[in-house]
């Protein structure tokens, strides 16, 4: 079984920082992406940061590429979220995830979701 582990949440002030980890566990990932999403409250679910696990290349979102950085250790098995300069809008649960690099080849893992809390 697939396990994904979250940690880094909190509650900061507009301007400040917090890094996410992700460590996965349970199979081999190899030809997977693994990243992390986030639901405002209130609002749907949307993408925030990406990394191809087999070649280390990243997407970001437009509203966090110049602030945020993903980073992932093979070795490990772990993701890693540096949110630099936050805004309240950043405000939201951050979920890791975890999908197949070609849709259909495998299960997409979710984990149970961290909160962050931007404060103005």
């Amino acid at each position: 079984q697939v396990h994904l582990v979250e940690s880094g949440g909190g509650l900061v002030q507009t301007g400040e920082s917090l890094r996410l980890s992700c460590a996965a566990s349970g199979r081999d990932f190899s030809n997977f992406i693994l990243g992390w999403y986030r639901q405002p409250p209130g609002k749907d679910r949307e993408i925030v940061a990406t990394v191809n696990w087999n070649n280390g290349r990243t997407y970001y979102a437009k509203s966090v590429k110049d602030r945020f950085t993903l980073s992932r250790d093979i070795n490990q098995n772990t993701v890693d979220l540096q949110m630099d300069n936050l805004k309240p809008e950043d405000t939201a649960l951050y979920f890791c995830n975890v999908a197949p690099l070609i849709r259909g080849t495998a299960d997409t893992y979710w984990g149970q979701g961290t909160q962050v809390t931007v404060s103005s």
